[in-house]
This record gives C-alpha cells, structure tokens and sequence, in this order.
C-alpha cells in the first residue's frame, strides 16, 4: 500500500500497462455514501487472470465476468477508516503475478456532500460549446478526431471551454448564476459531432473542447464568479463510435443485441392504458437514431457504470446540477435507482430531465413528490416545463378570446397541483432544439420582452439561450439556430461581448436582459416566493410573487393598445401598500387610483 501524500494530476497519475487498456471509474474517493464501487477493467483477455488487492480499508468483495474475456468488473469496499492511498491491484495467472495496475482513492472535499445545486434564486445561461467562442485555436482540429473544421450548419466551428472561461465575466455580468453546457464530453463521429449528444467516451471532455482539467478549471472559475455549471447527460444512448462498439462487454450491452431497432419515439405509450406492452418497450428499448445506439440500463453492471460516473463528474468538477437528455426513453427501474442515489450522495444537489411533452400530467409524472397513476417511484427533483413553454407562444401570438389568448398562461398554471414542485421546474423560451424565441414572437420586440419578463418573474427556474440576450435570430434549422454567437471567432466584425458593431434593436434586447437579470438576483419575492395570479380579464393577465415583506406585481397585457386597470380587484394581496416602482424605468405609481398599461407589454413593479 501506497499512502496519498499529495495531489497528483489525475490522469498522469496512473500506471500505464498495455495489458489493461481502460479502467473506469479512473478513481474513487473516501468517505463517500458509495462505498462500494465498481471498476469495469479492459484489456486483452484480462478476465482469465485472477486478481487481488492488499490494501489498508479497502476490499476487494466481488469479481465479475461477462461474455468477452477482455472485460472484467472488480467490486471494492472501502471502509470508513480507509486512507487516501495508490492501491495495487495485482493480476495472477496461478501463483505468478502477470500485470499490475494502480488504482487512487483521493481525500475528498471538505463538505463535499453538501455540494449545492442550483434553485430558484438561479438564472440558466444555456451554451452550446462549439458556437460561443473560440478561446484556443490550437485545439480546433485533433489527429485522433474523426470531424474537422467546416464553415457549415452542422460542421464544428471551433468554439470550446476557454472561449467559455475567457467571457465569464460577461456572462455574469448580464446577470446569469449559471452555465448549463450542451453536452462536452468526447464525440468522435464522423458528422455534426458539435452538438455533443453522441458520447464516444464518458470519462473524457472532447479535446476540441479541452481537457478534463480545463472543464474543472471552468467550473472553479465560474463558481468564483457565482456561476455554477451544469452538466448535459445523456444516459439513453451512446454515439455509434463509441469505444464500446468495437468490442461489446456484452451482447445485451446494447439493446436489441446491438443491432438497430427504432423506437416508436411516442412518448403516450408510458402512460397509455390502451397501449400493447410491446409499443411501451420499443419507446424505450429501440434506438433513437441509427447512430444512437440504445443503452440496456437493466444490465446491471452498465446501471452501476452509469451511476457511478454520474457521481464521478459531480465530485470531480464540483457542478451544480444535471440536465438529462431524453429522460422518459430511459429504463424507468434505472431511473429510480439513478436518481435516488444521486440524491442520497448529495441531499442539495439539483438535476433535472428532459420529457418534451405539452401535457402537465405526464411531464409532472417524472418529478419528485408528484402521484404517478402507476407505481413509478422518481427521485428526480426537476423537469423541464415545455406545457409552460407552448403556453407562453401561443398566448402572446394568438388573440385573447375565451380559451385563447394569455390566458393560455393562466390555464397551464393552474395545472401546478400535477407536480411534486412546480418552483423547482426549469423554465424557458426556447433552448437548442427550438427556433430562437424572437423568431418564434415574429421578430417582435415587444412581444420578446414580454417573454423575457414572464420567464423571469414567475414561478420556477429560468433558463436562457445563448444570443438571447441580443434577440438573435433563426430559421428552424437545427444548425443554423445554433449558430455562432457575434464577437466569439477574431474575425467576426460584430462583437456582442462589448457591444461592438450591434444594431440599435440589439443593444437594447441586450441592456433590457442585463436590467432585468440584475435585478431579478435582488428579489427575495421572485427567488424564494410564492406565486399568487388571477385569471386573465380583458386581455390582462397579473400576478404576484411575495416573500416576507417582499412584494412583485407583473401586469401583462396582451392588448394592442393601452388598458387601464383598477387595482381594487387585489386589494387582498397589496393591502395598505402605496406605491410601486417599474423595475425597468423607475417609474412610480400610486396604488390608490387606477393604473394605464401600455399594450403588448409587461409591466414588473416593486410594490413598497
């Protein structure tokens, strides 16, 4: 046994043998509520030796073999007194001793468990790390990468993590606490490798991003500038080259034997009573593209691979929370398991799923606390709200008559009693699957702020796509939505870091943001309080967000021209209050006579 004396880069750290190709976890750490991990080991015909450890605290408990003798999974047991230390783990064929591999159990952080996600007091910038910037040219193209540099929709453009780190000040300045990142870790396909959701390698960032230290590196930054950041998971399915394909541990690996077989992609079958068993297991058995291979999460040696890197990068990185991509064609056995975990090994850590439904009942039937019409078991503390997202599009693009209109808002909320935590859904306009919200709103700006200022004043956890800010623009071309943001290449002659070269609709998207967005981190009403709202009435929708003596007030109205509205209707919630001031102009208001509203605009007022 080797003791831990000091910190050693991680990944320089290991012995290297060319009979043990991957080990994976790469390491472990003390004192953590997983104290019994598995350790998947590859490499050529390893599973004919036999190996042992002899080490302080820790035991090696099971050893495991599956289909392909070049795979072998070793089961420790570290105790509660075990030590920082390099473990040998020593590989017999008989009496001789073939191959030796290191294995590192690190200290781990002090309050490591107590690691806070994200709530929300928090306000998502979501990136797609390829098209914000391009921090280090000298990693755009990789020899050992399949995709090089293109200049088109779905070619890599070069952006990575140091173009992130060199613009956080920017980001937090607008206001944003933290940076959801479309996925980093590597993948090596052939074609549109830059959106991430392909996984050639969970342990590894992809190096046309940078390295693992440098996504560390990001997240301490970032937390030193109150920024977490979040982690773009995807536990479905992998890419078709990842380094599993060539060589399977096991047939069933891979569902339907490794071979392709498309899911229905129809969501209705996991709540469907109509439905044949056999529509409800290919939704979550077949693959999702051909070059999506289908991930077993019943094989229980993949379950545990998964959780357990799901643990590795949160204490690795220190991230805030998850988004996990796909949620609902993912094992639900696994999911519960999963989550649960996650949530037992950090009680304050926060993630959420995506299920990209319109239904509050089936989107409420993943999270937390929800009542499932089966006997479904969900750990998960938050989704993502697509009901609300359509609400807001069609309210503020359709006339207000009785079941259209804003009042569309108002009818979806009203369906809260459907989740376990309605405030702790992530919220939003649009993100990287869906045309720019300022498209969506026809290019109309005051429709945009609108938007802006209901996402960011009711009930939940708002996220915000990159070029939001200046009311970027976009057709519903996957690629072209997620195009490059202005100032992040040498070459672009608009630079929306500084301001440089933005038209005049631009800049003031961008000032209306960062207004809102700094005074959003002020409001105890709108990052701890509740939501009180009325049902819409000539086209005017109001609602309230209140903490302790803390009291915001948001008028919406969805009228061409301007209303006024009598404030008697919520003399219940502002009491003997007098005035309110606009958050945007400073605009005061006595509350003692009725107010005019400008049409097509939302109006957010401190009541004092």
């Amino acid at each position: 046994m080797k003791l831990f004396k000091f910190f050693i880069p991680l990944f320089f750290a290991i012995k290297s043998y060319a009979q043990v190709d991957r080990i994976e976890p790469p390491n472990w750490w003390i004192g953590m509520q997983m104290s019994k991990v598995q350790i998947m080991m590859y490499g050529d015909k390893l599973a004919a030796l036999d190996p042992k450890i002899d080490s302080e605290g820790v035991k090696l408990i099971a050893v495991d073999r599956v289909e392909n003798e070049n795979y072998i999974f070793l089961t420790l047991e570290i105790s509660k007194n075990a030590i920082p230390q390099n473990i040998d783990i020593y590989f017999y064929q008989g009496k001789k001793v073939k191959i030796t591999h290191e294995y590192q159990l690190l200290p781990r952080k002090e309050n490591a468990s107590n690691i806070e996600g994200f709530t929300p007091k928090d306000v998502m910038y979501l990136i797609t790390p390829d098209r914000f910037a391009n921090g280090d040219t000298k990693n755009d193209e990789i020899s050992s990468m399949k995709e090089k540099l293109g200049d088109g929709h779905y070619d890599r453009h070069g952006g990575d993590l140091q173009g992130i780190i060199n613009h956080l000040d920017y980001i937090h300045d607008l206001g944003f606490t933290a940076i959801w990142l479309n996925p980093a870790l590597e993948n090596n396909m052939e074609k549109a490798s830059y959106h991430g959701y392909s996984t050639t390698d969970y342990y590894k960032i992809d190096p046309r991003f940078g390295s693992n230290e440098l996504y560390r590196s990001l997240s301490k930054i970032a937390q030193e500038n109150g920024v977490g950041i979040i982690m773009d998971l995807i536990l479905n399915h992998i890419g078709s080259e990842h380094w599993w394909m060539y060589d399977l541990p096991s047939l069933d690996w891979i569902n339907h034997d490794g071979k392709f077989v498309q899911t229905n992609h129809t969501h209705h079958t996991v709540y469907d009573p109509h439905t044949p068993q056999s529509e409800k297991d290919l939704f979550t058995s077949g693959w999702f593209v051909e070059t999506m291979p289908d991930l077993n999460q019943a094989n229980p040696f993949l379950a545990k691979y998964l959780i357990q890197l799901s643990i590795w990068w949160i204490e690795y990185a220190d991230l805030s929370g998850f988004r996990i991509d796909t949620y609902p064609y993912v094992d639900r056995a696994f999911l519960t398991a999963w989550s649960k975990t996650i949530a037992k090994e950090y009680p304050n850590f926060n993630f959420f799923g995506e299920a990209w439904l319109y239904n509050p009942a089936m989107v409420s039937y993943w999270q937390k606390g929800s009542r499932p019409f089966d006997d479904y078991i969900s750990f998960i503390p938050s989704m993502k709200d697509f009901p609300l997202q359509k609400a807001l599009y069609d309210g503020l693009t359709s006339d207000d008559r009785w079941n259209t209109g804003i009042g569309d808002i108002y009818r979806v909320l009203a369906n809260d009693f459907q989740y376990g935590d309605p405030y702790n859904l992530v919220i939003f306009g649009d993100n990287h699957d869906m045309q720019r919200i300022f498209s969506q709103l026809n290019e109309d700006m005051d429709l945009y702020k609108m938007a802006m200022s209901f996402i960011l004043t009711t009930r939940g956890i708002p996220q915000i796509y990159y070029g939001t800010e200046i009311a970027m623009k976009s057709t519903g071309d996957h690629g072209e939505l997620r195009k490059d943001f202005p100032g992040g290449w040498e070459s672009d002659k608009v630079d929306a870091f500084s301001g440089k070269g933005l038209k005049r609709e631009e800049r003031d998207a961008q000032k209306f943001l960062r207004t809102l967005l700094n005074w959003r981190k002020t409001s105890s009403a709108i990052g701890k309080g509740k939501l009180l709202h009325y049902p819409v009435k000539d086209g005017l929708y109001v609602y309230f967000r209140s903490y302790d003596n803390d009291l915001v007030m948001v008028i919406m109205n969805n009228n061409q021209s301007s209303k006024n509205i009598d404030l008697k209707r919520f003399s219940e919630i502002l009491l003997k209050k007098e005035r309110a001031i606009n958050i945007i102009n400073n605009r005061a208001y006595k509350l003692s006579k009725p107010m005019r509203v400008p049409g097509k605009t939302a109006m957010i007022l401190d009541i004092e």
